[in-house]
């Protein structure tokens, strides 16, 4: 391909990259401005004018995806001679093809298992290895390892930090990181980090070997440069020698990874360190329409550095901003819009749903298996296919056997056996997220015993059970289902993010100037994943009743109301406040999802059709065994006691009740009012 092939395409500012073939250079490239096009074009056009001889250039990222996406372009731009890969695949090349020229034996075996060597350095220590406590801890570790923070130092930098593992103080984690490296002294392996150290090491001791990796690679071009660690920014300076032809490319406001040792200042401060350096910004977004570019920037408005990006899409629909009346309410909501948004043309697979941590999946989990709507989990397993989750479920199913305890109370006892209190544990991690989970699956148990006040804990365990079944995308087409930093590179056309409410985002953990900064940007990681349709939403409760929160400080001065949620494509309208809050027999406040959805308190004296009823559940389990899904799929009993007491006669009035959405009308509504008309 010869040159100007290469550039036919580029718009101005990517052409300046392609073109800027003496380093250093900097690119600060926002979110969808194709930076990875300019990254691939610059090295291209360089070996076709002859700048770059195609194997002396090494292009570096973070992770196998990225890396193979590089690898296909350069071939594609016909220069695949140029080694793509990551810090880790190419100091493993490197270590292992000259540590026995330095050190007369073979490179120590990488240990994949890390999880056993962690192990037995909490054993050494005293401490039970439990599935949780090993991840945190391997988490910690590798955290400090990436700092260049020995073991010795690790107490003292850590307090400084903020560093915290769940139940460990700073003294004790330093220990088992000593008693760590010793394990894996006295086995003769090294870990995944031990990769960057030991190749680190062997060029800084042997003049000869880095003599000869330099003479090999005189060009580098980094990739999400704003993730460097301390350790992979020495072994970049280490590989370079005194060169300058470097070329970084990232994006500040995308920096969502510190905790795991990523550091930002090497790209906001690279100026400083290379005064000669071209800085170049890429603005255009070519991903997102002027409506998502604008909110973009809005919530990055004066915090921190960061591009502005301007939109280069046709106009679309305004971003959706609203506040729920509780976390179910929400969920319910987010099923209509994504139910809507299929219904006008939109395939499930471009659709997603984004979070801040997995345990606020299960009523999300709960509303799109109940509105028919395939999704699959993204960065994580199911609610119901976690571990602990399992754990739990199998000792209810245990206790069901000898316990007359209400199912909410003997869901409870069973969750604090294995480890659960009411109050969250310190610090995050595995721990914190176990908890989570564990939580999130007793407010289960508590709503479905207020949905169903004389079930028995063997109901309970067969909803359970029946939701696990129902609640996964075999296909692999759904709605996409992940946290905001799994979903870091990648796009889709309509996302929601829900649970934009304070306490979640920013995380409740999240209480320094720095957490709450790196908090607004994975938020604004999240906001740049769509292209098209956007919809953030938070609820002012958990469960409809209680403290109510606020919406997150991150839209400040851009929520307007708190239950603002015109524009929605699809869903059905909620009812009035005064009939869905007060019963309509005593007019007293309702307190849980069920008493809302049939308009009256469970004690308060009920107008329903007992025949009407009973039609209705007859009705049900043909209409689900028919299509081979829990009766719940088709109309939870809630939602059939509404209908059976307020024997609605039009659409529009069966579209007033809670659980009758558009797509439910359209599927059921002609059986509804046909059964209600026998009745009548």
């Amino acid at each position: 391909m010869n040159p100007d092939e290469i550039l036919d395409g580029l718009d101005p500012e990517q052409r300046q990259v392609a073109t800027t073939l003496e380093g250093p250079v900097v690119v600060l490239a926002g979110a969808g401005t194709g930076k990875t096009r300019a990254m691939t074009h610059r090295i291209a056009h360089g070996v076709a004018v002859g700048a770059f001889a195609p194997n002396s250039v090494l292009a570096l990222t973070f992770t196998t995806r990225a890396a193979g996406e590089l690898r296909g372009r350069l071939r594609r731009l016909g220069v695949p001679a140029v080694a793509a890969r990551t810090f880790h695949s190419a100091a493993l090349r490197q270590a292992q093809y000259f540590w026995p020229r330095a050190y007369g034996s073979e490179l120590p075996q990488v240990e994949s298992a890390r999880a056993g060597l962690v192990a037995a350095a909490l054993r050494r220590q005293r401490l039970n290895p439990d599935t949780a406590l090993l991840r945190d801890v391997a988490g910690e570790i590798s955290w400090a390892k990436v700092s260049n923070v020995p073991p010795a130092d690790y107490a003292g930098l850590a307090a400084t930090r903020g560093r915290s593992v769940a139940g460990l103080g700073h003294d004790e984690v330093g220990r088992v990181f000593a008693h760590y490296e010793a394990v894996k002294a006295a086995r003769g392996v090294i870990d995944f980090d031990d990769i960057l150290l030991c190749t680190a090491g062997l060029l800084a001791d042997h003049a000869d070997v880095a003599g000869e990796v330099r003479r090999t690679y005189r060009h580098f071009v980094v990739d999400e440069y704003q993730d460097v660690s301390p350790l992979q920014q020495a072994l970049l300076d280490l590989w370079r020698g005194d060169s300058e032809e470097l070329c970084v490319v990232g994006d500040p406001a995308q920096t969502i990874h510190t905790f795991a040792g990523a550091q930002a200042s090497f790209l906001t401060g690279f100026h400083r360190r290379h005064p000669a350096a071209t800085r170049i910004e890429l603005v255009r977004d070519y991903r997102s329409t002027p409506q998502v570019v604008g909110l973009a920037n809005k919530v990055m408005s004066g915090h921190g550095p960061r591009v502005d990006l301007r939109a280069q899409r046709a106009p679309g629909p305004e971003p959706i901003l609203t506040m729920a009346a509780s976390e179910a309410d929400e969920s319910g909501e987010v099923a209509a819009w994504l139910t809507g948004l299929h219904a006008a043309g939109t395939p499930w697979q471009e659709m997603a749903v984004l979070y801040r941590i997995h345990a606020m999946s299960p009523p999300l989990e709960a509303a799109l298996a109940d509105g028919g709507i395939p999704f699959v989990t993204r960065g994580s397993e199911g609610f119901f296919e976690r571990a602990e989750v399992r754990a739990a479920l199998r000792a209810l199913a245990a206790a069901a056997r000898t316990t007359d305890d209400p199912p909410a109370d003997a869901l409870r006892t069973v969750l604090a056996g294995l480890g659960w209190t009411p109050e969250p544990p310190s610090g995050q991690g595995a721990v914190r997220e176990r908890w989570e989970s564990w939580d999130a699956l007793a407010g289960l148990g508590a709503e479905f015993a207020e949905d169903n006040p004389d079930a028995k804990t063997t109901d309970l365990i067969e909803e359970l059970d029946a939701r696990a079944r129902a609640q996964h995308s075999p296909d692999g087409q759904g709605v996409t289902l992940s946290t905001l930093h799994a979903a870091k590179g990648l796009e889709w056309d309509a996302v929601a993010i829900v649970g934009a409410h304070e306490g979640a985002l920013p995380f409740v953990l999240a209480t320094s100037a720095d957490d709450i900064a790196e908090e607004r940007r994975l938020f604004y990681v999240g906001v740049t994943r769509a292209r098209e349709h956007l919809r953030i939403s938070g609820s002012t409760t958990r469960k409809g009743v209680g403290q109510r929160r606020s919406p997150t400080r991150f839209l400040a001065g851009l929520v307007t109301t708190p239950s603002a949620s015109a524009g929605a494509p699809g869903p059905r309208k909620r009812r009035a406040s005064a009939q869905s809050r007060t019963c309509r027999v005593c007019a007293r406040p309702l307190a849980t999802g069920a008493e809302r959805k049939l308009g009256r308190h469970s004690t308060c004296a009920s107008d329903l059709d007992e025949a009407l009823w009973e039609e209705l559940r007859a009705w049900r389990k043909a209409e689900a065994d028919a299509a081979s899904v829990p009766a719940f799929v088709v109309f939870t009993d809630a939602t059939l006691l509404a209908v059976a007491e307020q024997k609605p006669t039009t659409r529009s009035a069966l579209r007033g009740i809670a659980g009758i959405g558009e797509s439910k009308l359209a599927q059921y509504g002609d059986a509804l009012l046909a059964a209600v008309a026998r009745h009548t």
